[in-house]
């Protein structure tokens, strides 16, 4: 990696992260700017994954809304996150939980 491109990258991973992992349900404190407004939303779901090492890190929220499965990719060390709450630990066996978009569909 280039020198300079290291310590940009190496500034960014500074910030503090809530630790969390695969198949726990977090809410996630998004900044959404409109027009010269800002505010904070939040984005509560399920961890189904997670890649990625460094700077380029990722994760994948899923949740129910209105009866559809909606799922959103937050870059983890993003500046529009203003912090991510862990509202319940789970134990996974696996690193992606994939099939979770499956058994929502089957719930009547």
């Amino acid at each position: 990696m280039h020198p300079t491109v290291f310590k940009i990258s190496k500034e960014q991973l500074n910030k503090e992260v809530a630790p969390f992992a695969i198949g726990d349900s977090v809410k996630v404190h998004t900044k959404v700017v409109e027009g010269e407004k800002e505010r904070i939303q939040i984005f509560a779901g399920v961890v189904i994954a997670r890649k990625g090492t460094g700077i380029n890190q990722t994760f994948t929220v899923r949740r129910i809304s209105y009866g559809e499965g909606v799922e959103r990719v937050f870059p983890l060390f993003s500046p529009r996150i203003d912090r991510i709450e862990v509202e319940r630990k789970s134990k996974a066996r696996r690193s992606k939980l994939y099939y979770l978009r499956k058994r929502d569909n089957m719930v009547v």
